[in-house]
């Protein structure tokens, strides 16, 4: 009789620690807060197009930033983002191929809302994916010379991406992003130039951690 008792207490242990292990894999809450910084390349789109395939754009450079979530729902969360970019102002020329008449830095900010997909479980990781919009701004500050001037134009964003996630605090983030708006030549450069809605395409993978 005690010996039964024994085994009976022994197996109860065993399937108590058993739970304990398994139970960080399967209870584990989900992260309410990300933080992202990432690092990435931007490509411009053309700001005005002339005669014979001339045109002025943006040089396509490399782009830093961080982006911060904070989920509003299950699968929504509110996001904010600023990026910078070093770049040149760039005139495109066909058969010379192009001539930078100016240094322009980029800063780009923006808030918006992510809708995150239910995520894929697969090889011990979580996929999720997600797409996003939001609004913000692109300022510009353009230097020729001893001369410097600057420019600050709305922007609408959308775009989408992957997640690949390791364990609640700790990730991979790929995504591409598209900052749609206009380049303000009077303000930047004192010439009246109209100019044409861009499409800036921002492609950046980061560490996603989450809390």
């Amino acid at each position: 009789m005690s010996s039964t008792r024994v085994r009976l207490s022994v197996a109860a242990v065993a399937i108590v620690a058993l739970a304990g292990l398994s139970s960080p894999a399967t209870a584990q809450k989900p992260s309410i807060a990300r933080l992202t910084p990432y690092a990435g390349y931007l490509t411009f789109g053309d700001y005005v197009t002339g005669p014979i395939g001339t045109r002025i754009s943006n040089e396509s450079a490399a782009v830093y930033g961080v982006q911060v979530g904070l989920d509003l729902a299950r699968n929504v969360a509110l996001v904010g983002n600023i990026g910078y970019s070093d770049s040149n102002v760039r005139v495109g020329i066909p058969l010379i191929g192009g001539l930078n008449i100016a240094d322009s830095k980029v800063l780009l900010y923006d808030g918006g809302l992510q809708f995150r997909l239910p995520a894929v479980s697969t090889l011990g990781t979580g996929i999720t994916p997600f797409v996003e919009a939001g609004a913000g701004a692109i300022r510009y500050e353009v230097r020729t010379g001893p001369l410097t001037t600057n420019a600050t134009n709305f922007a609408g964003n959308f775009g989408g991406g992957l997640d690949l996630n390791f364990n609640r605090n700790i990730g991979v983030r790929a995504q591409v992003k598209d900052y749609v708006g206009k380049f303000d030549f009077k303000q930047a450069t004192r010439f009246n130039l109209e100019s044409k809605v861009a499409h800036n395409v921002a492609f950046s993978l980061g560490l996603n951690l989450g809390f």
